[in-house]
């Protein structure tokens, strides 16, 4: 994240100041789920510990490099808000690249698009050991302005489906309009707009967050597992049928109503520590 939009440090900085850095904001989020347990990562890193290059970028010890065919995420991290050390490499071979963006606002400040609908991913951990092949996404979100503004929350899906995959996106705009994306994208990355499946609820989380996505008519998703439940936001994994095909759907659910709230604000940094000024002894043996 370039300037981490969940940052209260930023949210600070901004209400100090218009011309708060977002390079100052910075971090790469890690979250691994499996047997042993889960490790979630996300340290806010400062401008000094952050280096661009037009096909690498470097976030204190961790980097993703892009080297014209896959992404590789060289990753060490310290979990929270219980400290351990993780590490390990993740590449990811997209099966082509999309040129798919779109607004989800209305004035246009806020984007988002797919970067790789279909790709390959390769987990090798050192720290927790472990291996792992699979199929993977990646996408893209960019604003020039804070998300809470713009949206009082929003429900999202992606699934592999028959020839390609879909993502299902529901946007709740602040001033009460709604905003729908049914996309189905093929193995080439090119995309088209498929009719919207009907929006059906599904079971709240123990923070009494309401969750809901779209699925074929007649169908009910079952949530198979929660992956993260916060106050404000939840990921979980569906057991659903989307455009004919019954899958496995990675979901989230986003409530900028919860996030902007005082007493959420005030738990954010068990999570989301910030680095000190200059670099830690792990910071300087992985450059």
């Amino acid at each position: 994240m370039i300037g981490n939009v969940f940052s209260p440090w930023y949210a600070g900085a901004r209400a100090r100041s218009s011309a708060a850095d977002p390079l100052d904001h910075c971090g790469l989020n890690v979250a691994l789920y499996g047997p042993r347990g889960r490790h979630w990562m996300l340290t806010e890193r400062r401008r000094e510990h952050v280096h661009r290059e037009s096909d690498r970028l470097t976030l204190g010890p961790s980097r993703v490099e892009w080297n014209g065919g896959h992404f590789t995420f060289r990753i060490d991290e310290v979990t929270s808000p219980l400290p351990s050390r993780v590490r390990g490499v993740v590449r990811v071979y997209p099966s082509a690249l999309a040129s798919y963006r779109t607004a989800l606002d209305r004035e246009g400040r806020h984007h988002w698009g797919p970067i790789a609908p279909h790709a390959r991913v390769e987990v090798e951990m050192e720290r927790p050991g472990l291996r792992w092949s699979g199929d993977g996404y990646v996408d893209a979100n960019a604003g020039s302005a804070p998300l809470e503004d713009a949206f009082s929350g929003w429900s999202w899906s992606r699934a592999g489906i028959r020839g390609g995959t879909s993502v299902l996106y529901d946007v709740m705009r602040r001033d009460g309009t709604p905003h729908t994306l049914a996309l189905a994208f093929d193995a080439s990355g090119d995309e088209r707009t498929v009719p919207a499946p009907p929006r059906v609820a599904l079971p709240g989380t123990r923070w009494g967050l309401e969750r809901s996505t779209r699925a074929d008519a007649n169908c009910q998703p079952a949530v198979l597992r929660t992956l993260e439940d916060t106050p404000f936001y939840a990921r979980s994994l569906l057991d659903t049928r989307v455009l004919g095909t019954s899958t496995t759907a990675m979901h989230e659910s986003l409530s900028l109503d919860r996030f902007r709230s005082a007493w959420v604000r005030l738990l954010l940094p068990f999570r989301l520590p910030r680095a000190p000024r200059g670099f830690t002894r792990s910071d300087r043996q992985c450059r």
